[in-house]
């Protein structure tokens, strides 16, 4: 995928069911006096849940399942050699009032994405894992969180839109108005 590409889940092939949406990122090397080394970066997959453009529920490290159960975050990657979260969506159970999942990558700790060499953000079908969409987005930046992706109902359907906005906010409130002129 590119910014901005939206895609048709059923049309991609998925069955609507549960799908896995995966960001992974690798940080940046820097060059010391003597060789370089990469840097530890811990970042934070939120997805927000909305229903006529109000957050109604978050998924994230601090609440690991919604409400209503229908996505699951699969816990919070901590330590530099495991540099991927992710949460599953059981689009068959999101509540009919849901009409859009804003996908988000922010540093709680305040790391900016110059600490980033690159982000990867994958869309799985859980039930074959085949990758349905594959995204990669450039790191370096003075910002702290990206917007990567949204999925969309449409109907009976759901698409999913490329984002890769940059945006400031430790937390995902803090992205809010980042967040709503997308959806």
């Amino acid at each position: 995928m590119a910014k901005g590409q939206t895609i048709v889940l059923r049309q991609a092939g998925v069955p609507l069911s549960v799908v896995r949406v995966q960001a992974s990122w690798e940080a940046a090397r820097r060059r010391g006096l003597f060789r370089s080394r990469t840097l530890d970066i811990d970042l934070d997959l939120s997805v927000v849940l909305f229903a006529d453009r109000q957050p109604v529920d978050v998924v994230f490290f601090r609440h690991l399942v919604s409400d209503d159960g229908s996505v699951r975050h699969t816990g919070d990657a901590i330590t530099s050699s495991v540099n991927d979260e992710s949460v599953l969506v059981d689009l068959q159970r999101v509540p009919a009032h849901i009409d859009s999942l804003v996908m988000t990558l922010n540093s709680f700790t305040g790391q900016t994405y110059n600490d980033v060499a690159h982000v990867q953000l994958r869309l799985v079908d859980q039930s074959t894992g085949r990758d349905v969409a594959r995204y990669g987005l450039a790191g370096g930046g003075t910002y702290a969180a990206q917007v990567l992706a949204k999925l969309s109902r449409q109907g009976d359907d759901w698409t999913m839109t490329a984002l890769g906005t940059p945006a400031n906010g430790r937390t995902f409130q803090d992205l809010m108005p980042a967040i709503l002129p997308l959806l």
